[in-house]
């Protein structure tokens, strides 16, 4: 008898299971992407997320400080210093004078030097060189070492994507093109379904019933199949390839869907209030927008949920029928493809671009998801 309605089923535990696993499968990646976006790259190349919080081992390549900061003793030259000159507390487990040999000596013990001279490190980093004969060069010498590192978080990944504008990694500009067409196309589609759904909903026209199947049949249609004779459409016309051409493709996309959920909802309203409504005295544009409108918010919500979402993850339909005044297709998602593409090895800039891009969405879905389930279940019962 577990399976009569009104009492709780047996296997309620796998249900609760299920869920738990699917939280955990989408919330995982989103952490590890949101921790890597505050790491070096240093730490990122050398430790996974997971270890974020403890001291990770990485092999460094430093320098001591320049020649002309000898000074003699007892005639010999020498330069000191610490290989940190940030101040990084750090632990040396090995260290080398040679890119072929980064490992060869322990802290504490003295390497020659090439140019002559030796050098000797400490586990703290506290380097001493000395030479009967005085350093030259420019530069100091090169120094590898394997250390041990804290943990280290930094802001500088999204000083780099949002605000260095000067910089090939700048995402600032694509974010606020990527908000500048997302907003208008998922308003627009909104706007004109709500008029269409009353209609088909609540008003007696001839074609009334072919009208709503055509709408059902455009649901199954890949946009890939317009995409072409819509950009000669919008070219002949003279939209062109602009912010007003991929808001009204979007719009044209998102139109079915729309339609369809929000007539479903529409339709599933009391009729008594409608009759009321008109026995009252109030006209069709009134009842929409006093009575209709106000009762569909949910439906309404979550429509703009996954309008929001497609327009701000698309790529393909900026690609076609987009180019700004740069010349380019300057939104989000095209630029995370260009860092994947060009500076595929900066995998911080790169989780930093892709967090930046999610968090928009996921601000919206969190705040408006307790319209989603009503929205999406409206008109299924009676």
């Amino acid at each position: 008898m577990s399976d009569i309605a009104g009492t709780k089923p047996a296997l309620r535990w796998v249900v609760h299971a299920s869920v738990l696993f699917l939280v955990v499968l989408w919330v995982v990646p989103t952490l590890g992407l949101l921790i890597s976006s505050f790491r070096t790259s240093d730490q990122i190349a050398t430790s996974g997320w997971w270890r974020s919080l403890f001291p990770s081992e990485q092999n460094l390549t430093l320098r001591s400080a320049a020649p002309e900061t000898q000074v003699q003793e007892n005639g010999i030259y020498v330069i000191e210093g610490n290989l940190f000159d940030d101040g990084t507390q750090a632990t040396i487990s090995k260290w080398g004078v040679s890119s072929r040999a980064v490992d060869a000596f322990e802290p504490g013990q003295t390497a020659e030097l090439r140019k002559g001279g030796i050098i000797s490190v400490d586990a703290a980093g506290n380097y001493r060189m000395e030479n009967p004969e005085e350093f030259t060069g420019s530069r100091g010498v090169r120094v590898f070492v394997s250390a041990e590192l804290p943990p280290e978080f930094t802001l500088a990944n999204y000083h780099k994507v949002l605000l260095a504008e000067d910089s090939t990694d700048s995402m600032g500009r694509a974010f606020f093109n990527t908000l500048t067409v997302t907003i208008p196309a998922t308003i627009i589609p909104i706007l004109v379904a709500a008029f269409a759904a009353y209609a088909l909903a609540w008003m007696d026209f001839p074609g009334r019933a072919l009208l709503i199947a055509v709408v059902v049949g455009l649901l199954v249609v890949p946009l890939q199949l317009a995409l072409i004779p819509l950009l000669k459409f919008h070219l002949n016309i003279g939209i062109g390839k602009g912010y007003l051409g991929v808001w009204m493709a979007h719009t044209g996309f998102g139109m079915p869907l729309a339609i369809y959920l929000l007539r479903n909802y529409m339709a599933g309203l009391p009729r008594d209030l409608i009759e009321n409504a008109r026995v009252d005295g109030a006209t069709e544009f009134q009842i929409f927008t006093k009575l209709i409108l106000p009762l569909s918010f949910p439906a309404l919500a979550s429509f703009a949920i996954f309008q929001f979402l497609w327009t701000w993850n698309d790529l393909l339909v900026a690609k076609v029928f987009l180019i700004d005044a740069s010349g380019q297709t300057t939104v989000m998602t095209n630029r995370i493809v260009e860092l994947l593409g060009t500076r595929g090895g900066n995998w911080e800039i790169l989780a930093t671009a892709a967090f930046v891009s999610i968090a928009v969405p996921l601000a919206v879905f969190f705040a408006m998801q307790k319209y989603l389930v009503r929205g999406l279940l409206a008109g299924s019962v009676k």
